[in-house]
């Protein structure tokens, strides 16, 4: 495949962004400044600078920086930082004073009527339950919990996103958009990734794949099929990995591999890597081939996105930012994978305890509610989570 830079810019003040979030629908891209901890908002055709929101309150202390949400049609931005939740458009940035204070992060719901946040800042535990709030009038109600960010299918009507402990991470999947609730439904049907630390996850613009990018101690990252949740990539990226602690300088983190480097195209079934050695990595996930590609500065690639158009955006870190066309032809996503897939399962009691429900799967084995309590043996090369439920399974 060709790749072709169609516009370069220096971001101001030459800071570099570790972040990219482009518009599902629209041509805008959201940077993420995490040194600054601010956010800009561009134009994806020429990459024209058209706004810039400053951090509102300090830092969660776990260098994500604020974290923003995309309305699903219009270019409407929203920013949470642990302060007011704020709100740009192209005529400014507002305050939503109606929304309550202290949220860490927000998703739009699929009607785009109602936002979704974390933690809760009503009743219950922060990260039990989310908060569902009423875009226009500020109401609140409850949702499930969840802690790193909310990824839609292209189809519609499904959502995942990710409920972390340190010992194993659930991405939970949830009915959303039937007209019948403002609140995603969870299902039983559940992903199980090894201890913690992962970003949120993505989809193809075919639904016909979903990556997840991780984790806290080593540089993985996995690629599923969907709808049968079976595992065609699962690979370590390289040293040096983020580990606990993170290095103290915030540029030293980004000039290694980064945490938003992923980004599906529009050709079907191929992943794009962006690296700390200045290439972007084409991975064919069907025949199983890679090729890399220079990006113009030759800098470590901080952040990987695709605009609506499926243009790759690549932040560096030099503070640079360009726009490349890679053409291919343009997938357009089935509502039969997520039929598929919400056939195969079911919603959960949401009275009952939710782990107890779960059929999980790791990619490659499944187990059924009940099953992991009678686990008796395991091996070096099995996950975290696993060993430590055999030696739970022992000490019983």
């Amino acid at each position: 495949m060709t790749v072709e830079t169609v516009t370069r810019v220096r971001v101001g003040g030459g800071a570099v962004v570790g972040r990219v979030v482009c518009h599902p629908r629209l041509p805008l891209i959201a940077g993420l400044d995490f040194g600054r901890e601010a956010v800009y908002v561009w134009d994806a055709s020429d990459l024209r600078t058209l706004g810039v929101v400053e951090a509102a309150s300090p830092s969660d202390g776990r260098g994500r920086g604020p974290a923003v949400a995309w309305h699903p049609e219009d270019p409407v931005l929203l920013i949470a930082d642990g302060g007011p939740v704020r709100c740009w458009t192209p005529a400014g940035v507002s305050e939503l004073t109606k929304f309550p204070t202290g949220y860490r992060n927000v998703a739009f719901g699929p009607d785009a009527r109602t936002v979704w946040a974390i933690p809760t800042v009503t009743d219950g535990d922060p990260w039990e339950c989310s908060d569902v709030v009423d875009l226009e009038s500020g109401a609140c109600g409850k949702g499930p919990g969840w802690d790193t960010g909310v990824a839609a299918h292209p189809a519609g009507g499904l959502v995942l996103t990710l409920r972390s402990n340190q010992g194993a991470t659930l991405g939970i999947f949830a009915r959303a958009g039937d007209g019948h609730t403002v609140a995603p439904r969870v299902l039983r049907r559940a992903l199980i990734l090894d201890v913690d630390g992962y970003e949120t996850p993505i989809f193809s613009p075919d639904g016909r794949y979903l990556a997840v990018r991780g984790n806290a101690y080593v540089n993985t990252l996995d690629v599923f099929e969907f709808p049968s949740l079976d595992n065609v990539l699962s690979t370590t990226l390289g040293e040096p990995s983020p580990g606990y602690p993170y290095p103290q300088d915030w540029l030293d983190r980004m000039r290694a591999w980064s945490r938003h480097n992923i980004a599906f195209g529009t050709r079907p079934g191929v992943l794009w890597i962006g690296t700390p050695t200045g290439t972007l990595v084409e991975a064919d996930l069907g025949n199983q081939r890679s090729l890399a590609h220079d990006i113009p500065s030759g800098a470590a690639v901080t952040a990987l996105a695709a605009t609506a158009s499926g243009d790759l955006v690549v932040a560096d870190a030099t503070g640079e930012l360009v726009r490349l066309a890679a053409s291919a032809d343009r997938a357009v996503a089935s509502p039969a994978a997520v039929t598929d897939f919400l056939a195969g399962t079911s919603d959960v009691d949401a009275d009952a305890d939710l782990e107890s429900q779960l059929v999980l799967t790791d990619g490659a084995r499944t187990w059924e509610p009940g099953d992991l309590e009678t686990v008796d043996t395991a091996t070096d090369s099995d996950p975290t989570w696993l060993r430590i439920q055999v030696q739970m399974n022992h000490a019983r």
